[in-house]
């Protein structure tokens, strides 16, 4: 229990500390988001429990399939804000579109042989 209370703990501190620098600097706190810090935490949990580096291999590549569809919202959002659109708006159209992207991603991925 304690490994995943620290798991968590760590995990929870990147998004805090990610936040905490926003307040001074959102361009540093650009940079720390936009580093692969989930990616990097989850493939050192899988390497310390004992998982195997070809899976490690394979989930980095899928990550890297799947990045590419997230990257509409962070294309979006500030598009629709500096439009005047409110922010809970805003947010909730370009989780949409996201989402749209990610469904028709997929098909696609499948019909080159990615296998999610």
């Amino acid at each position: 229990m304690f490994y995943y209370a620290l798991k968590v703990g760590i995990s929870a501190l990147v998004i805090v500390a990610i936040t905490e620098v926003a307040k001074r600097s959102s361009g540093f706190a650009a940079l720390l988001a936009a580093l692969p810090l989930t990616s990097l935490l989850a493939f050192m949990w899988l390497h310390v429990e004992g998982t195997e580096s070809l899976r490690i291999a394979e989930l980095s590549g899928q990550i890297f399939w799947l990045v590419l569809p997230s990257l509409v919202l962070f294309l979006l959002l500030p598009l629709l804000l500096r439009q005047g659109l409110g922010f809970w708006l805003s947010l909730g159209l370009s989780i949409l579109a996201t989402a749209a992207c990610y469904f028709a991603m997929l098909p696609l991925l499948r019909k080159f042989g990615v296998q999610l």
